[in-house]
């Protein structure tokens, strides 16, 4: 496996790690598990390929800049990552009970970093398929290890989480940009 498959994959179990880790905190139930695993893995699986599916017909509008704006989108959702704030008590109890429009809410909110690398996986220049089931994958099982062990773990642990993810992402931006300035 490449380095850099590693290196965008790894990232995104880090952050879902840390969301389910929040729910699972509040002491769920297994048919709860099942339906957050089930919606977590869902959004994280297609928005990739819808963050790609806006990305390619932008990149053919706009040429070479394409790649820039990819890699920005990259490194600016990794800064956001890192800097955004800890999630309240009462936003956790509203995330561990997902229904209707609540739950299409959490599932965006939780995919917007597959989103932001959908449209950088043409520049990664990695097989689309076998990204797809790395990142079903690993969601599916960070979910349930979040879930399960949650009320185990302390808040700080699950931010630091979360910020490693956001870190992780923004240094992938950073090397990409590197190698778009070096050629």
């Amino acid at each position: 496996m490449s380095v850099k498959l590693i290196a965008l994959v790894l990232p995104l179990g880090l952050d879902t790690f840390a969301v389910a880790a929040a729910i699972g905190m509040t002491g769920i139930t297994p048919a709860r598990r099942r339906h957050i695993t089930v919606l977590f893995t869902g959004f994280e699986t297609v928005m990739p390929l819808i963050g790609l599916a806006l990305g390619a017909p932008l990149g053919h509008a706009i040429g070479g800049t394409a790649d820039y704006l990819a890699i920005g989108v990259l490194i600016a959702f990794g800064l956001y990552t890192v800097l955004s704030g800890e999630e309240d008590e009462q936003r956790i109890n509203e995330l561990a009970n997902p229904h209707g429009l609540r739950s299409l809410a959490l599932g965006v909110s939780i995919s917007l970093d597959e989103l932001a690398i959908g449209f950088t996986l043409g520049l990664l220049r990695l097989p689309i398929v076998l990204v797809i089931v790395l990142i079903g994958a690993q969601t599916m099982l960070v979910t349930q290890l979040g879930l399960r062990l949650g009320h185990r773990l302390s808040e700080q642990f699950r931010e630091r989480a979360e910020q490693l993810a956001g870190i992780a992402l923004t240094t992938l931006g950073v090397v990409l940009l590197a190698e778009r300035l070096l050629r």
